[in-house]
C-alpha cells in the first residue's frame, strides 16, 4: 500500500498514532428481538479515545483515506471487533453487526476478508452494506456480498427507506437483514413510509428475511416499529452503545443463512431464455413492447430500475438517449449496455461497455426491477440473412433492413428471474464507469 503524506487535522491525534497506539475501539449496540426482549447481536461502532480530538467516525474514516490508511483502520477497528466478541463469548454462539464503509469494500476487499477468515468459529458476522453504495458501484457491491457469503457471513441492507428509492436495491442485494432507516420511526403517518413498509415486508415474507427497526428511543417508538413489521430493534430504549461486551452473553436467535449468489455469469437471456418459452420475432413488432415496458415503469408504485442492453451504441440512438433521460429524473438508477460509447449519453444514464466478442453483445433487453413489479423482456439476435447479415452490412438503424432484425425472444414477470437478469447486468457497471 502506498501511504500519502498525513493531512494536518489541528487538535487531533494523528492516523497513524492512533493506529500505532491502539486508540482504535468499538462501542456495542444491541440488536434485540422485539417480541422477546432478547439480544440477537451486537454492532460494532468505531470509536476513538474521548482525548482524541475526533468528533465523528465519518471525520476519521475520511482522513485515513486521506492518508491512505482507511483499510488499516478499518483493519484495526474489525480485529479489535471480532477480539472482543471472542473473549466475552465464552465459547458461546455470538453475533456481531460490522459496520464497514463501501469504499473499503470496493478498494480492499481481499484485506477484510482475510482479516474476516481469522474470526473464531463461535462469532457470526453480519456485513451492513447501504442501498446509497449499491447505486454508486453495483457491480463492486454485488461482488463483495458474494465474497463476504462465501466467507460465511450474512449481508444487512442499512438505511432503508431513507429514500423510496432505495427498495428497488432489495431484490439485488436479497439481504438475510433488512435495517429500516430511523427516520420511518417519525413517518408513520405518511402513505410513502406505509409503502416503504409493505415493501419490505412483503420481502421478508418471501424470503425469511429479518427486519430491523433503528432509532428506538421510546416506548411509542417501540409500537411503531411493530406496525412498520420490524421483528428486530435498535435504539436506546432497548439498549446504548457500551464499550463493553457482556461477559457469556449467548446470541442463539435466528439469523438467515447466506443465499446464493444470483445470476453468477449467464447473461439475461440465458437466465430467463433457459426457464421461459422463447418465440421468434422481427425487431419492429418488439420495440413497442420495449419502449412499453420502459415507459410504465415511472408508474410503479415504488421507483424501480431500468437496465436496457442495446447490442451497440449505434442503436442507442438520440431518441433512446431522451427517453433514458427521461427515466433517469424518476428512477433510482438507469444503465444502457454496448459495444462502443453513444456520443449523446445523458448524465444521469450510466453506460457500460461490452466486448463486441461477447454474448452479451448479440442481446437484446429490457430489464425493469422494482420492490413490487418486476418485468424483463430479453432477446437474443438469431444468424441468418434478415439478421446479423444485414447488421454486418452497416444497415442504418430504423431502415427495413435493421427492421427486420430477428431476435429468438422472451418476457417473464418472475420476480427472481428479473432480479438475476438485473444482477447479470449490474455485474458490468463499476464505480469508475462512464455516467
Amino acid at each position: 500500500m502506498t501511504l500519502l503524506s498525513a493531512p494536518e487535522h489541528p487538535g487531533r491525534l494523528p492516523v497513524p498514532e492512533l493506529l500505532r497506539t491502539g486508540g482504535v475501539h468499538c462501542a456495542y449496540q444491541p440488536v434485540v428481538e422485539l417480541a422477546t426482549g432478547d439480544v440477537l447481536g451486537r454492532e460494532a461502532l468505531l470509536r476513538t479515545p474521548p482525548d482524541a480530538g475526533w468528533r465523528s467516525p465519518l471525520e476519521v474514516l475520511d482522513a485515513a483515506e486521506e492518508a491512505g490508511l482507511l483499510g488499516e483502520l478499518e483493519r484495526a477497528a474489525m480485529s479489535r471487533a471480532l477480539a472482543d466478541a471472542e473473549a466475552a463469548s465464552g465459547g458461546a454462539s455470538h453475533t456481531l453487526f460490522l459496520n464497514i464503509e463501501p469504499r473499503t469494500l470496493s478498494r480492499h476487499l481481499p484485506l477484510v476478508l482475510e482479516t474476516l477468515a481469522r474470526r473464531s468459529a463461535q462469532v457470526r458476522v453480519v456485513v451492513e452494506i447501504t442501498e446509497r453504495a449499491l447505486a454508486l458501484d453495483p457491480a463492486g457491491m454485488l461482488d463483495a456480498a458474494a465474497r463476504l457469503r462465501a466467507a460465511g457471513c450474512a449481508i444487512a441492507l442499512d438505511d432503508v427507506g431513507a429514500v423510496p428509492e432505495s427498495l428497488a436495491f432489495i431484490p439485488l442485494l436479497a439481504p438475510e437483514i433488512i435495517k429500516l432507516d430511523l427516520q420511518l420511526l417519525r413517518t408513520l403517518e405518511d402513505p410513502e413510509t406505509i409503502t416503504v413498509a409493505g415493501a419490505v415486508r412483503a420481502r421478508a415474507e418471501a424470503t425469511g428475511a429479518r427486519v430491523v427497526a433503528e432509532g428506538i428511543e421510546t416506548q411509542d417508538d417501540l409500537t411503531r416499529a411493530l406496525v412498520l413489521g420490524a421483528d428486530l430493534g435498535q435504539g436506546w430504549f432497548l439498549g446504548r452503545p457500551h464499550r463493553v461486551l457482556p461477559a457469556g452473553e449467548r446470541h442463539a436467535g435466528r439469523l438467515p443463512r447466506p443465499h446464493a449468489p444470483l445470476g453468477g455469469t449467464a447473461t439475461p437471456f440465458e437466465v430467463i431464455g433457459t426457464r421461459r418459452a422463447v418465440r421468434l420475432a422481427p425487431k419492429r413488432l418488439l420495440l413497442p413492447l420495449s419502449r412499453t415496458l420502459e415507459a410504465a415503469a415511472v408508474a410503479h408504485r415504488v421507483p424501480p430500475l431500468v437496465l436496457g442492453a442495446f447490442q451497440d451504441e449505434r442503436f442507442f440512438t438520440g431518441r433512446s438517449a431522451r427517453r433514458y433521460a427521461r427515466l433517469a429524473e424518476a428512477l433510482p438508477f438507469v444503465g444502457a449496455l454496448g459495444t462502443g460509447l453513444p456520443t449523446a449519453l445523458p448524465p444521469a444514464v450510466r453506460w457500460a461497455s461490452l466486448d463486441p466478442a461477447e454474448p452479451l453483445a448479440r442481446e437484446w433487453a429490457v430489464v425493469v426491477l422494482g420492490a413490487h413489479e418486476s418485468v424483463a423482456l430479453v432477446g437474443r439476435e438469431i444468424d441468418g440473412p434478415r439478421s446479423r447479415h444485414s447488421a454486418a452490412l452497416g444497415a442504418p438503424v430504423g431502415s427495413p433492413e435493421d427492421d427486420e432484425r430477428e431476435f429468438a425472444f422472451a418476457v417473464t414477470h418472475d420476480h427472481g428471474l428479473v432480479a438475476e437478469a438485473a444482477q447479470s447486468l449490474l455485474r458490468r457497471f463499476r464505480a469508475d464507469a462512464p455516467a
